[in-house]
């Protein structure tokens, strides 16, 4: 047994939770080690970067948020941090600097405004994302957004869902234009359309095993599995527990759903499903979405006539309480108190008056948050880095922007290029599925110095015809040549 199954057998991780009030009376050095590995599943996790602060990371369905919402987690990372946060690829917010101390008067913030940091770590179910312009973009098959709530109402809190083999990542969309990298998920329910004797039906296919991580992108598979709406909820969590209860656990590096449906066939989990739910599963039906890979920044008309959704870039994803208050503000004055946050680290402000437009491209915010950055700025999504994070290999955030910066105005304009950095092979940058990827490592060079590198990738793509990107360059240090490197590269691949 690993020290993970080891650690959960002895105690739930939700049961943590009762501990929170202790050790934050007695300090961090209070805390033993396998508790610090608990917090996790009450969302709470310790960096030795910043020991002895934490950070936190705060779930938002399908990326969903009040801007009464973004205004607690701006007064919390005030009052208690030090006034920055991460945007992320799961569209939650990593408030961060948090010391264990203030942690029950967090709690207690965030339960007031309804929001939850539970389960967003460790082996649980994760973030449940889907289209950032859910029930609002006119080309969706259907809105996703009630069945990501809905999916998420029936696992957070419940300790039927906190020991799995490895954590479980879930998209539901109905979105046609790939905005989500559906098929890097554990699960994924994508747009259809299934042909009954009543007539056309809108729901899901089932896509199953898509990962990223150790051991590169491995795209989700089909299920040959329809699911109508009302049942889609359910079915996700089926799924979960056939995870649960059949998921490999002795080797963490292999305990992903994807080895489980390499072990057991497509075929076993589908008859598994079956016999949970009851009843036999229609086959998949059309695949309505399209070959574009859409990111929803810039302005985008809505259903609804004369409103507009309005996507603004935040560079790699950093975010300081200014700024989250800020948007909070312009997403009252301008639209109807929402804010959208998206799976590549930005932000949309949605029901814009067309009217309105002129004006809120004057204000100041959107000098910062641009709705039309450079295309090598727009597609950019960086990890944590060094900054904060265990395990990165490499600084990420800051120079993943200043190798983006130099790169403007090389770009072909309305290029959609995907530039992802991740700091090691855990690829929280997602930078397999990228048209240029990059992985951070460490490299000795003929002098003994060891010096920070990356491995790049290009090629990677979600959507129909899902693929890896595929090494392109070992070993290129992290120096002033990077920028150049990388432009030879999007000239090549430009010529191709």
């Amino acid at each position: 047994m690993n020290r993970f199954e080891a650690l959960k057998q002895a105690k739930d991780g939700l049961d943590i939770l009762e501990d929170v009030p202790r050790f934050a009376q007695e300090g961090f050095e209070s805390i033993p080690d396998d508790d610090l590995e608990r917090l996790k599943w009450a969302g709470m996790f310790h960096r030795k970067p910043t020991r002895p602060y934490f950070m936190m990371r705060i779930r938002f369905p399908s990326g969903i948020a009040t801007t009464n919402q973004i205004r607690t987690l701006a007064n919390i990372i005030t009052t208690h941090g030090r006034s920055v946060a991460d945007l992320t690829t799961r569209q939650q917010i990593e408030p961060r600097w948090l010391p264990i101390e203030a942690m029950p008067a967090i709690q207690e913030e965030l339960a007031a405004a309804q929001l939850t940091s539970l389960q967003t770590g460790m082996d649980n179910v994760r973030g449940v994302v889907g289209c950032g312009l859910a029930g609002l973009y006119p080309p969706e098959l259907l809105d996703a957004a009630p069945i990501c709530r809905e999916f998420q109402g029936l696992f957070v809190g419940d300790k039927a869902y906190t020991n799995l083999p490895r954590k479980f990542n879930v998209a539901i969309t109905g979105c046609p234009d790939n905005c989500i990298d559906a098929e890097s998920q554990d699960v994924a329910l994508v747009p259809a359309i299934h042909e009954t004797a009543q007539g056309e039906v809108a729901g899901f296919n089932v896509l199953v095993g898509g990962k990223m991580g150790s051991g590169g992108f491995r795209p989700a598979d089909s299920l040959d599995v329809f699911v109508e709406p009302q049942d889609a909820a359910v079915l996700c969590r089926e799924l979960v527990l056939l995870f649960r209860d059949f998921g490999p656990r002795e080797t963490r590096s292999r305990a992903r759903f994807a080895f489980l449906i390499e072990d057991r066939g497509i075929g076993w989990v589908r008859d598994q499903l079956e016999e949970r739910l009851g009843r036999t599963l229609p086959q998949a039906g059309a695949d309505v979405r399209s070959s574009l890979r859409v990111d929803h920044i810039g302005f985008t008309p809505e259903r609804e006539p004369g409103l507009n959704a309005v996507g603004l870039v935040v560079p790699v994803g950093r975010v300081r309480a200014t700024q989250l208050r800020e948007l909070a503000n312009l997403a009252d004055g301008y639209g109807r108190g929402e804010v959208r946050l998206t799976t590549e680290q930005n932000v949309i402000i949605p029901h814009v008056p067309a009217a309105r437009l002129e004006a809120l491209l004057a204000e100041p915010l959107l000098e910062e948050w641009r709705p039309d950055a450079d295309p090598a700025v727009r597609g950019l999504i960086a990890c944590t880095g060094t900054d904060f994070c265990n395990l990165a290999l490499i600084e990420t955030k800051g120079r993943a922007l200043q190798v983006a910066r130099s790169l403007e105005g090389q770009l072909a304009a309305g290029r959609g290029l995907k530039i992802r950095w991740s700091g090691c092979p855990a690829a929280c940058g997602n930078h397999h599925a990228a048209d240029i990827g990059l992985q951070g490592k460490r490299i000795r060079l003929a002098d003994g110095q060891v010096v920070e590198a990356v491995t790049i990738s290009v090629g990677g793509r979600t959507g129909p015809g899902a693929r890896p990107a595929k090494i392109v360059k070992e070993d290129v240090v992290c120096d002033e040549r990077l920028p150049e490197v990388l432009a030879e590269i999007i000239r090549c691949e430009e010529r191709q």
